[in-house]
């Protein structure tokens, strides 16, 4: 079964298209399963300053359940499954259980770690993370989220890749903590192609995207317990489905594919 669990629309501000043209092409591709996962809103009167606005407004929830519904209706074909990419903070908790996930009946939430208190501040995993200080925060900050028990897996856990260059013992140590929480919580990890896409970092020891980091996932294969997802993250239709690297990642190192099928089954 061919199925791809986390792509973006439009109200994100940061990716193009509609539900409806991520269908049609995952439909074009033969796809079982589309996971719609846009960025979450924050409720008020939560801080729009303390993150920045990659992210759909409160006001566009409706529309983004209509689109899917919509989506729905016209590709029976597909089992088009409602989620949410959402950072984690303890306060937002009620918002995800009672308003997505009770109300509104999402199919399933996944964690995006993009900001993460590090110290006294809040920061970004693309661009703030300059040693263990930041590493070790953004790891505990990952399994607080896993313990929660709300999201379904997380999304590119090697995010920290983005701005730390070097693998050393301090990237081995963040990434320790989060396997052990994965296998700890039995939540599974995401392998996404999306940073493949991206342009390549420049190191010193040489050019490689920012994410997926093969040294992560190779540790990874040393923890029996931890199961992954692929997935392609995609900002435009072109781009769903299009897991063919990230699969020949988990393929090399022999990572257990999780069984996510139980999304969308009430």
């Amino acid at each position: 079964m061919r199925q791809d669990y986390h792509t973006h629309t439009f109200r994100c501000q940061h990716a193009q298209g509609d539900v409806m043209d991520y269908a049609a092409v995952a439909a074009q591709k033969g796809l079982h399963v589309l996971g719609v996962t846009d960025h979450t809103p924050l409720p008020q009167p939560f801080p729009n300053s303390r993150w920045m606005m990659i992210r759909m407004g409160l006001s566009e929830l409706d529309s983004y359940d209509q689109a899917i519904e919509n989506a729905r209706l016209a590709y029976p074909e597909l089992k088009i499954l409602k989620g949410m990419e959402c950072e984690y903070s303890a306060e937002l908790l009620p918002f995800y259980r009672e308003e997505l996930l009770a109300k509104r009946k999402f199919d399933y939430l996944i964690l995006g770690n993009h900001f993460f208190p590090s110290g006294r501040k809040w920061i970004g995993a693309h661009s703030h993370i300059k040693g263990r200080k930041d590493l070790i925060a953004f790891a505990e900050h990952t399994v607080a989220a896993m313990a929660t028990g709300v999201f379904a897996f997380i999304a590119h856990p090697d995010l920290f890749g983005n701005s730390y260059e070097l693998w050393d013992e301090h990237t081995i140590e963040c990434t320790k903590l989060i396997l052990d929480a994965a296998v700890a919580y039995h939540v599974p990890l995401e392998i996404n192609a999306y940073g493949l896409r991206k342009e390549p970092l420049i190191t010193k020891a040489g050019p490689r995207p920012p994410y997926p980091l093969a040294p992560f996932w190779e540790l990874a294969a040393t923890y029996p317990g931890v199961r992954v997802v692929v997935n392609s993250d995609a900002h435009q239709p072109a781009d769903v489905g299009e897991i063919t690297a990230v699969e020949e990642i988990r393929q090399k190192y022999g990572l257990q594919l999780a069984d996510l099928s139980y999304l969308g089954e009430k």
